[in-house]
């Protein structure tokens, strides 16, 4: 049975630590720890920090899901704005901006976007190691 957490935050900058510390959190009750955690809050990080500025919809929601399946760990996040889909872009060395897909391309093991009828997803997909799966994930979930 997948382990999963999902929740949504308000289109503002503000909520992003929030939703930083939810990751972390629910990612700490999985028993996922050290650099496996620290990458996925990063990215969560990255994406919703790309899915609240440039999201265009007034008054969204930026939602957010981890799911830990198996031997795979996906972190998804969906906005409103379906048809502004993220792009990679190389900076400049001198750039201040633009390199948050390029830090989930290095530290994902898969990536992409998706669009559904009434929004867009970008998602984030790490194959844990042996070491870094939690016990927890492979015994029934307590009632």
């Amino acid at each position: 049975m997948p382990l999963t957490e999902t929740f949504r935050i308000p289109k503002h900058r503000r909520h992003v630590p929030h939703a930083r510390q939810r990751v972390r959190k629910a990612l700490a009750d999985w028993g996922i720890t050290a650099q496996l955690a620290d990458s996925v809050v990063l990215l969560a990080n990255e994406l919703v920090t790309n899915a609240v500025t440039h999201c265009r919809i007034s008054d969204a929601q930026v939602q957010v899901t981890l799911t830990f399946h198996g031997a795979e760990l996906v972190l998804e996040v969906s906005d409103p704005d379906r048809n502004r889909l993220p792009r990679l872009h190389h900076s400049d060395p001198d750039e201040e901006r633009g390199r948050g897909l390029a830090l989930v391309a290095t530290l994902a093991d898969a990536w992409g976007c998706r669009q559904g009828p009434y929004t867009k997803c970008v998602w984030a997909r790490f194959l844990p190691t042996e070491a870094a799966t939690p016990e927890r994930a492979h015994a029934p979930a307590a009632l």
